[in-house]
């Protein structure tokens, strides 16, 4: 049943709150990003009528026997270490969030925000959007004491991508995208709270909140993995950061600066060859095409280089195994992928998780869309263990020394969050 709004932020704030009461509640919103491959504004998948949480070694297989199960809406999240399924891979670091590398659930209630409309699919909708109307989120405004800490200190960081540029120069990897983690022990936070103060700071067209049994996902993620609709593959790797600043004339150079720094071409170009040659497992004969490349896309706390591959999905592959053919993608591996998920397992310190994993959903007309998920918090509220990653490509033109700044930058509008310093957390 379609109802009319009349403030349309004031709904999406109480409909988050509302949902944010259920067990399992998966949040995506687009902040109003224009987006041609976009279907929803604000979509909200709520309550649990059936869910998978299967074991590793056949997850790809569960979830495609789910989603013929549940043809209606299903919403979940795809761990980085699926990799292990999809090739001869192992993930052996270290792991303080203990999340599942797969979480699918078919929702009992589903909320789609476009415009000025909602549309609400359950048993009682007009009751639920009565309840949605009058609901009154409770608030909290203060941050507990958090003691962030890095795997890495800078200088151990700096020696690492030194050592991974010496693996460039002997033809081991052209690129490669190197993670590290930030965490906090027995860190007590409000997740919500913390969403909408991420969520206000660096709205982004892949944001998400998602909850299941005491488990936490904060994304303000700017990229889309893989999108399909109709019979057309859509994915937008994002390769090439740069700052932004207050003064606009120097924003406008930082901006035409990355489009024409070599590096950052380079690195871009590489992701999508790749992101080509993944979607060719999928494709019809010929039809995988780059409609926009080193398209500068500008956000609240970075500008970034994003460009746009697709192509015609075969009539034979399923919407699951489109998604299985590109995993992981290749924006968070490098290039030749198997070789620089390889190297990344050796030179990282933790598993990445559902970090450079994705969020997303399938729709009743089978189309979906996952984001990749990066500038995330994940939060274990049980074991009170707190998570985020910073990463960045390397390649042989990189300088450890920036590579080391850009993490700080993409790790800026978390830590300001949590009302740490912009300054690079202590080992």
């Amino acid at each position: 049943m379609i109802f009319e709004l009349t403030d349309v932020q004031l709904f999406k704030q109480k409909a988050l709150a509302w949902a944010a009461t259920f067990d399992t509640v998966c949040y995506l919103d687009s902040n109003n990003y224009t987006d041609p491959y976009g279907k929803f504004d604000t979509l909200i998948s709520v309550g649990t009528k059936e869910e998978i949480n299967p074991k590793s070694g056949t997850n790809f297989e569960k979830l495609a026997n789910f989603r013929r199960q549940n043809p209606g809406f299903i919403a979940g999240f795809l761990g980085y270490d699926l990799k292990n399924e999809v090739e001869n891979l192992s993930s052996d670091n270290a792991d303080g969030l203990h999340f599942p590398d797969l979480y699918f659930f078919a929702p009992q209630i589903v909320i789609t925000i476009n415009k000025n409309t909602v549309e609400i699919i359950a048993e009682d909708e007009t009751g639920i959007f009565k309840q949605l109307e009058s609901f009154e989120p409770s608030l909290q405004d203060n941050i507990p004491s958090i003691n962030i800490q890095s795997r890495f200190s800078k200088a151990e960081y700096i020696a690492v991508v030194e050592k991974i540029k010496a693996h460039i120069v002997r033809g081991d990897i052209y690129v490669t995208n190197f993670c590290q983690e930030f965490y906090a022990e027995n860190a007590d936070i409000e997740p919500l709270y913390i969403f909408n103060k991420l969520n206000n700071l660096s709205p982004t067209p892949f944001s998400s909140f998602f909850k299941w049994k005491g488990n936490y996902i904060i994304c303000a993620s700017p990229e889309r993995f893989l999108a399909k609709r109709g019979s057309k593959l859509i994915s937008q790797p994002i390769k090439g950061t740069a700052r932004r600043d207050e003064d606009v004339a120097i924003d406008q150079n930082i901006k035409q600066e990355l489009r024409s720094t070599p590096k950052e071409l380079q690195e871009n170009v590489m992701i999508v060859d790749l992101v080509r040659n993944d979607l060719t497992h999928s494709a019809k004969p010929g039809t995988v095409k780059t409609e926009e490349l080193f398209g500068i896309q500008s956000f609240t706390q970075v500008h970034q280089m994003v460009s746009t591959v697709v192509c015609e999905l075969r009539d034979d592959v399923s919407a699951v195994e489109a998604v299985k053919n590109t995993f992981p993608m290749g924006s968070m591996t490098g290039a030749p992928k198997i070789s620089a998920m390889q190297l990344m397992e050796q030179y990282e310190r933790s598993k990445r998780g559902v970090y450079s994993g994705a969020i997303g959903y399938f729709s009743p007309d089978d189309d979906f869309d996952f984001n990749v998920v990066i500038r995330t918090l994940l939060y274990n509220s049980e074991e009170k263990y707190l998570s985020f990653h910073a990463g960045g490509a390397i390649t042989y033109h990189a300088d450890p020394e920036r590579e080391y700044e850009e993490c700080l930058l993409k790790a800026k509008a978390i830590l300001e969050v949590l009302d740490q310093p912009p300054a690079y957390p202590p080992s």
